[in-house]
């Protein structure tokens, strides 16, 4: 199977990241600045209610279901990215 992730540099134009950036940013503070860097617990002034909320509309407009184990290992939104191509491969 071909592997539909984007370069690094590309990353701004992935279908995935921007799919999380688009439900992100309801959740988010809106002066915070989101990038594939951006540490998600950190970064976005969310509390835990919030990212549970972004979560769920994440996975409503992916049609998958991220596991908490697979939550609780991501950090950043790239790593968010890597898990959600891990997921839709079955990883």
């Amino acid at each position: 199977m071909a592997d539909k992730r984007s370069s690094a540099g590309n990353m701004l134009e992935d279908p995935v990241y921007l799919e999380i950036v688009q439900q992100l940013r309801p959740h988010a503070q809106a002066t915070a600045n989101i990038s594939p860097d951006t540490i998600i617990l950190t970064d976005l002034g969310m509390d835990s209610l919030a990212i549970m909320d972004f979560v769920f509309d994440l996975e409503d407009a992916l049609d998958l279901t991220i596991p908490e184990h697979r939550i609780s290992e991501v950090k950043s939104i790239s790593d968010l990215v890597d898990a959600v191509y891990k997921l839709q491969e079955g990883a």
